[in-house]
C-alpha cells in the first residue's frame, strides 16, 4: 500500500489499469487497496469529469465549469482518475 500512496502523491492522473501495471499487480488488488484507503480516510477521490475554469482568456477564470478553451480535445472522458492523499 505504501507504493500506491507514493504514486498517488505525485499528482498525476492514472487509470486503474495503469496503477496495476506500475505496481505489478492486478486491477482488482489496486481497487481493493484504493477502497480500503478511502474508507480509512487516507485518500479521497478528486472529480475530474467537471473541472473548473483555469483562467484562460476565453472565460476569464470565472470558476465555473471549464469552457471550451480550458478543455482538451475530446474532453476529459479518457483522463485517469485522481486521488488526493489526505
Amino acid at each position: 500500500m505504501n507504493e500506491l500512496l507514493t504514486l498517488l502523491k505525485d499528482g498525476h492522473a492514472r487509470t486503474i489499469p495503469m496503477l496495476a501495471d506500475e505496481l505489478h499487480t492486478s486491477e482488482e488488488d489496486v481497487m481493493r487497496q484504493i477502497e480500503f484507503l478511502e474508507h480509512m480516510g487516507a485518500i479521497k477521490k478528486i472529480w475530474t469529469d467537471q473541472p473548473k475554469c483555469s483562467g484562460c482568456s476565453g472565460c476569464s477564470g470565472n470558476g465555473k465549469k471549464a469552457c471550451k478553451s480550458c478543455t482538451p480535445d475530446g474532453g476529459f472522458k479518457n483522463m485517469g482518475q485522481m486521488w488526493e492523499v489526505v
